[in-house]
C-alpha cells in the first residue's frame, strides 16, 4: 500500500498543476469537535440570555402563557444556531469555520476553489444522514473511501484539504475598490510561477502573470513584464504589511 496521501490535483491554465492533500478522518474530527463545542455554547448562550431577558428574572423555564413567543424568541433561534452553524459559517468564511482552521483544513470543490452556496448547502443537508448513529455513518466514509469524503461530500462534489503552508492565512487583494481572495490553489500558482519566472521566454511569463492576475480581477491594462512580476509578487506579501 502506498503511503504517499491522497491529493486534489488541479489543472490551471498556466499549465502549473496544484496538488492539495486530502485530510483524513482525524482531522476531519478534530474540526467536527471543536465546531461541535463552539454551536453548543453559541446555542445554548442565546437560549441562557434569551431566556432571562424574556422572563426578567432569573428563571430559565417557559412561562405558564405565551408558549408561542417563547418558542419564536428563546428556542428557535437557539435551533437555528445549532442548525444552521456549518452552513452559515462555511459560506462566510469560503469554506472554513472556526474547528476547520484549528485543524488546518478548509472545503474546496473539485476545480481547487471555494465551493458555491448551493454546494454548501448540499453538503450539509446530508449531514443529517452522516450523523446516523452519532456520526457513524459519516465516519465510516471517510474511512473507507480514498479521499476520505463523507456522504454529504459525495453529493456536493467537495473535499476537505489541508491548508498549504504558503496559504494559511487569507490574504485579500484590493483593486478598483473590490475584494478578492488568494486561495490555496491560487497562492501556489503566484508562488510556482514567480519560481519559474526566470527559465520562462518573455512572451510565456508575460502571458501566464496576466491569466493569473486576471483569475483575481486584478487591473492590468498596460502593465509591462516588470510591472506584471511586481503585482505577483505582492500577491503572497503578509496581509499586514498592507493598507486598509
Amino acid at each position: 500500500m502506498s503511503s504517499v496521501p491522497p491529493g486534489l490535483r488541479v489543472e490551471s491554465v498556466t499549465g502549473i498543476d496544484v496538488s492539495l492533500p486530502v485530510a483524513g478522518p482525524g482531522a476531519r474530527a478534530l474540526g467536527f469537535l471543536a465546531d461541535w463545542h463552539i454551536r453548543v455554547i453559541l446555542a445554548l448562550g442565546w437560549f441562557c440570555v434569551a431566556a432571562l431577558i424574556y422572563n426578567g428574572r432569573l428563571r430559565l423555564v417557559s412561562p405558564q402563557t405565551n408558549g408561542a413567543s417563547w418558542f419564536g424568541v428563546v428556542v428557535a433561534p437557539a435551533l437555528a444556531i445549532y442548525f444552521l452553524y456549518h452552513y452559515v459559517v462555511e459560506l462566510a468564511m469560503h469554506g472554513r469555520t472556526p474547528g476547520k482552521r484549528m485543524a488546518g483544513v478548509r472545503i474546496v470543490s473539485r476545480d481547487g476553489g471555494t465551493p458555491g452556496a448551493g454546494a454548501l448547502l448540499v453538503r450539509n443537508v446530508f449531514r443529517l444522514i452522516d450523523s446516523l448513529p452519532f456520526y457513524g455513518v459519516g465516519l465510516i466514509a471517510t474511512m473507507v473511501t480514498r479521499e476520505h469524503v463523507r456522504i454529504g461530500d459525495m453529493a456536493a462534489g467537495t473535499l476537505l484539504v489541508y491548508e498549504r503552508a504558503d496559504a494559511l492565512a487569507p490574504i485579500l487583494l484590493q483593486s478598483a475598490g473590490a475584494a478578492a481572495r488568494l486561495d490555496p490553489v491560487g497562492a501556489e500558482l503566484v508562488a510556482e510561477l514567480l519560481e519559474r519566472w526566470s527559465t520562462l521566454t518573455a512572451p510565456a511569463r508575460t502571458q501566464l502573470a496576466r491569466q493569473v492576475l486576471a483569475r483575481y480581477k486584478l487591473d492590468i491594462t498596460g502593465a509591462d513584464e516588470a510591472t506584471l512580476h511586481a503585482r505577483l509578487a505582492g500577491l503572497l506579501q503578509p496581509a499586514q504589511g498592507r493598507g486598509p
